[in-house]
C-alpha cells in the first residue's frame, strides 16, 4: 500500500500548549510538528529519536485519557488527509491517517459507499478513533478498528511498515495489534477499511422504562442489528434506539423536527440544564425527570452516517467499561441502586451499547460478546466520586476500560483482563524497545 505525500506547505514547527476536547488533559510539548507528507513524518520521528525526545501523534483530542499527551514532539497529522484509493472489487478504501471521520463518511457517500458501523460522533481522525477502540453498537458488526483490512505505520527506527492479515509473520502480528495500538507501536499514516455499497437504515427511537428495557435487553439485542439505550439517573426512564437496514425510501427527519431533537433539546436545552445543575446540584433529580420525558418517539430512514452519528456540542468527561454481555444488566442494576442510595447528583444519561467478539489483541471486545456501559459528567463538575463508584462495579464484573476514556486501571489489572496482553507488550518491546512512543499513560496501562 504505497502512500504519496499530501500536497501542501512544508512541515511546521512551533511551541504551543495542547489541551484535549474535554479540557481534563493538558500537555506542554517541546515542539509541535505538522508534517505534510509521510517522508516529513518519518523525518520528524528520526529527529525526535536523535534529540532524545518522545513523540506522539494527536488527532482532534476527543480522548479523555492522556494517551496522546507528551512533553516531547507532538505530531499533528491532519495535513495527511483524504482518500488515497478505492478498490471496488475488493470492497476497500484507503485513507490518510489525519482524515476526519466526518470527511470520510461524506466522501464515501458521494462515491455510493459506506462503512458498516460507526460510533455516535464523527469529529475524530480515523487514526485517533481506531487507535483507542472507538465503537458504536452492533449485534453482528463491530468497532471501527474491526473494519480495518490494512494499515501503514512509521516505526521507532523510521521505517514505513505496511501490514495486513495477508502479510508475512511480522506484518500479521503487527496488524493483529496495531488496529487498536493506543499509539504504542508507531505512528499510523494510512488505513485501509472494508466498505460496502451505500445502504439505508431505519432508526426507531422510543422511550421505555428501565425495568422493561433491562428485562428485555437480550431480546432487543437479538432482534435488532443495532440497539442502544440511555438511562437517565434519578429516574426510571430510558430512551431506546434501534437501527436496522431498510429498503427505503429515505425519509429523514424534517428540518424543524431534526433541529428540535438534535440541536434544541440534545444540545441547546441540554447545555442550559447542565449549567443549572452544575450551579445548583439539588435541582438535578427534578431536571432529570423532566428531561427524560422531553424526547418523544420518532422513526426516520436515512444513509448510515446520518443515523449512527449526532452532533455533540455539550462538553463532558466520560468513563466507559466493556463488560461480558451476560453481566451487563446486573452491573447496570447495581449502578442504578448505587446512584439511588447515594448523595450523587448525575445530570448526564448513562449509555449502553453492544459489540460482537473480535480478534484484535487489545480490543475491549477481544474474544468475547460485549456490552458497554458509559457514564458521563458535565464539564467542570466533580466526577471522581461517581466514576470511582461506577468503576468498582464494572471491575467486579471483569470490565475492560475504554482506552480513550477516564479510568484508573494499570498494567497489572489489564494483564488479567486481556488474555493476549503479553502478546501486545512483546510486540511493543520489539518495535519500540526505547519507548520513543511512550508516555506516562502508556507506562501505567502497559508497564515499563
Amino acid at each position: 500500500m504505497a502512500m504519496a505525500g499530501t500536497a501542501g506547505t512544508a512541515g511546521k514547527n512551533s511551541r504551543t500548549a495542547w489541551r484535549n476536547w474535554a479540557g481534563n488533559v493538558t500537555a506542554a510539548p517541546a515542539r509541535v510538528v505538522a508534517p505534510t507528507s509521510v517522508g516529513e513524518l518519518q523525518e520528524a520521528v528520526r529527529r525526535a529519536a536523535e534529540d532524545g525526545l518522545r513523540v506522539k501523534a494527536v488527532g482532534t483530542g476527543h480522548s479523555f485519557t492522556a494517551a496522546a499527551a507528551t512533553d516531547g514532539v507532538l505530531l499533528r497529522p491532519q495535513a495527511l488527509s483524504g482518500i488515497l484509493g478505492i478498490d471496488r472489487a475488493a470492497g476497500t478504501v484507503t485513507v490518510a491517517a489525519g482524515t476526519a471521520l466526518k470527511d470520510l463518511n461524506r466522501a464515501l457517500a458521494a462515491e455510493g459507499l459506506s462503512l458498516t458501523n460507526m460510533g455516535d460522533i464523527m469529529e475524530q481522525t480515523v487514526s485517533g478513533a481506531t487507535a483507542t477502540g472507538t465503537h458504536g453498537t452492533g449485534r453482528d458488526s463491530a468497532s471501527i478498528a474491526a473494519q480495518i483490512r490494512g494499515l501503514e505505520l512509521v516505526t521507532a527506527d523510521g521505517r514505513l511498515l505496511d501490514c495486513s492479515e495477508k502479510g508475512d509473520d511480522e506484518e500479521r502480528a503487527v496488524f493483529a495489534a496495531a488496529r487498536i495500538g493506543i499509539g504504542a507501536l508507531g505512528i499510523v499514516t494510512a488505513i485501509t477499511f472494508a466498505v460496502e455499497p451505500l445502504f439505508l437504515l431505519t432508526a426507531r427511537e422510543e422511550p421505555m422504562r428501565f425495568d422493561r428495557v433491562t428485562a428485555e435487553f437480550e431480546q432487543h439485542v437479538a432482534e435488532n442489528e443495532h440497539f442502544e439505550f440511555y438511562w437517565f439517573p434519578h429516574t426510571g426512564n430510558c430512551n431506546t434506539k434501534r437501527n436496522n437496514r431498510s429498503q427505503g425510501p429515505a425519509a429523514p427527519p424534517g428540518p424543524v423536527s431534526a433541529w428540535i431533537e438534535d440541536e434544541l433539546l440534545s444540545n441547546g436545552v441540554f447545555q442550559a440544564v447542565n449549567s443549572v445543575g452544575r450551579a445548583f446540584p439539588a435541582t438535578i433529580p427534578s431536571i432529570a425527570r423532566v428531561a427524560s420525558r422531553a424526547l418523544s418517539a420518532r422513526t426516520y430512514t436515512d444513509i448510515p452516517y446520518r443515523v449512527f452519528t449526532s452532533p455533540r456540542r455539550v462538553r463532558f468527561v466520560e468513563m466507559e467499561y466493556a463488560l461480558p454481555r451476560e453481566h451487563a444488566v446486573e452491573a447496570l442494576r447495581e449502578l442504578k441502586a448505587m446512584v439511588d442510595r447515594s448523595r450523587l447528583r448525575i445530570s448526564f444519561p448513562v449509555e449502553v451499547r453492544t459489540a460482537p467478539a473480535d480478534d484484535i489483541t487489545l480490543s475491549t471486545a477481544s474474544g468475547r460478546e460485549t456490552a458497554y456501559i458509559a457514564v458521563h459528567m458535565y464539564k467542570g463538575t466533580p466526577y471522581q466520586a461517581y466514576f470511582t463508584a461506577a468503576e468498582q462495579i464494572f471491575t467486579a464484573h471483569g470490565g475492560r476500560p475504554h482506552w480513550g476514556k477516564v479510568h484508573t486501571r494499570d498494567a497489572e489489572y489489564l494483564a488479567r483482563a486481556y488474555p493476549r496482553f503479553g502478546e501486545f507488550t512483546e510486540l511493543r518491546d520489539r518495535l519500540d524497545p526505547d519507548r520513543l512512543f511512550g508516555n506516562d499513560y502508556l507506562r501505567r496501562v502497559l508497564g515499563d
